[in-house]
């Protein structure tokens, strides 16, 4: 499965790689997502709740950053299983170009493989299932960046500290919840 898309962000460059690098942050945008945990620098591990069509499952992976370019892009790597619904694995590209003052555009690309009963779902199900659960994480994310900006103080848009989870942890996750459901 491929994914393409671009979203317009209403912040600074900086301050929507701070957001894609906080953990919480976009533990609180992913959809079933219980928790992100860093386990090195760059490395996670992720457990989500997903249901696509008669499939619904508990998925474990792990996610990692490599590619690492602050505040302009990233790549995720992403590997995730459930006993219930099988596996998924793949990558993410992030990439934020500045647009101007106060807005970013996000540029993403991600390749997944599912196998299991989340692959007998059927490939329309799971690709209907995961733009579903990309509008709902980027409506939430844009939604707090919002909120987030508007209570943001001079200097909040500081880089994070290395090892904070970004934007492809969440699509690594995503893409885990969606076609991996561990």
């Amino acid at each position: 499965m491929e994914m393409k898309g671009e979203r317009q962000l209403p912040v600074e460059r900086a301050a929507a790689w701070t957001m894609l690098n906080d953990s919480e942050f976009l533990k609180s945008c992913i959809p079933g997502c219980e928790s992100i945990t860093a386990v090195s620098d760059h490395s996670y591990d992720i457990v989500m709740n997903a249901a696509i069509g008669p499939v619904k499952a508990r998925f474990k992976g792990k996610m990692a950053m490599t590619d690492i370019d602050p505040p302009r892009s990233y790549r995720l790597a992403f590997d995730g299983q459930s006993t219930q619904a099988g596996f998924a694995r793949g990558t993410a590209d992030i990439r934020l170009e500045e647009l101007g003052p106060g807005s970013t555009k996000l540029v993403y690309a991600a390749t997944a493989q599912v196998g299991g009963k989340l692959a007998q779902v059927g490939s329309r199900l799971v690709d209907a299932a995961a733009a579903a659960t990309a509008d709902k994480f980027f409506e939430a994310f844009a939604a707090q960046i919002t909120a987030r900006s508007a209570g943001a103080t001079p200097g909040a848009t500081a880089l994070p500290p290395p090892g904070q989870p970004g934007f492809w942890s969440w699509l690594v996750s995503f893409l885990r919840y969606l076609f991996g459901r561990r």
